[in-house]
């Protein structure tokens, strides 16, 4: 059968919030966040009904129901009214258990690839209608590139195209529990908050220092002594090697920078690659222009 390929783009938090938790049992959120180049290329054929099956290249990652990818093919084809399987192989290259939406970013691209292969009976809206369902970083992964979000993750108001920005992503020698950093949250008295709409401003004014300036996570005031001390450890290094700005994404535990130019990069990459598990090199880029018009 045919089948059709997308890339699945990690996501960075240029800024966390975390406002409330709502009486369903999730939490309001309002974040900055942004597209970057690292990303997994996700393979999807039509299959007889019934079908479904994710094969990723981690032998750790389910292929079966408790996968996102599986969960997004199921959810496009009740939305869709259509009784087809799928088959989905994922070449993995973005970390799990990260903060970087890797399997949020797969689940979106699920969703592209049947949209396209079905004929396209979803617009962009439509296919964000259905990620909400599959998973709170879902929908922003539909389209990526730069945006406000708020909510569980499905109110998106997509903004200004940040400037491409040399990015380092450092994995460090810990993980995070996001579950045990929600309840941190909730027991706050008196929390620290991302200047959100100065973020925006420079966002939307092209300012990359700006932006840089601004970038801060609320997970990062509560997180044990381990790691704080890695990540303001991972920080440092980055601030020292010439970065514009440096923080924590999503609920951690990787750590990333932003660079005026990729030759900084480069150089901040090798300096702290002693320091974490995994170093990526990328850089920051637009959402999926395919779909605008879709």
């Amino acid at each position: 059968m045919s089948g059709a390929t997308e890339r699945a783009r990690a996501k960075l938090n240029l800024s966390l919030d975390v406002l409330k938790k709502r009486p369903d049992g999730y939490h309001d959120l309002r974040m900055v966040m942004q597209s970057a180049t690292l990303c997994d290329e996700v393979y999807v054929e039509l299959r007889e009904s019934g079908f479904f099956l994710a094969e990723t290249n981690r032998h750790y990652i389910p292929s079966g129901e408790k996968n996102e990818a599986v969960k997004a093919a199921r959810a496009f084809f009740a939305a869709a009214g259509l009784d087809h399987g799928a088959y989905i192989k994922i070449e993995k290259r973005i970390p799990v258990c990260a903060g970087l939406g890797g399997g949020s970013a797969d689940a979106a691209a699920v969703l592209r690839a049947l949209n396209s292969l079905c004929g396209r009976p979803f617009t962009a809206d439509g296919l964000r209608e259905i990620a909400a369902l599959v998973g709170s970083d879902v929908p922003f992964c539909v389209e990526g590139g730069t945006a406000l979000v708020e909510g569980r993750g499905e109110r998106i108001e997509p903004l200004r195209p940040l400037p491409d920005t040399g990015a380092v992503i450092c994995m460090p020698f810990f993980s995070c529990s996001t579950p045990e950093l929600f309840a941190r949250i909730d027991s706050r008295t008196s929390p620290c908050r991302p200047d959100t709409a100065g973020l925006v401003s420079a966002v939307e004014s092209a300012d990359v220092r700006g932006v840089a300036r601004r970038m801060y996570n609320v997970f990062e005031d509560v997180l044990d002594r381990r790691g704080e001390r890695a990540v303001n450890e991972l920080k440092g290094a980055l601030l020292d090697a010439g970065a514009l700005g440096s923080v924590m994404t999503g609920s951690g535990s990787a750590v990333f920078g932003l660079f005026a130019d990729g030759c900084a990069a480069e150089r901040a990459a090798a300096a702290v690659r002693p320091l974490c598990r995994e170093v990526f090199l990328c850089s920051t880029c637009g959402g999926e222009e395919n779909l605008t018009s879709a």
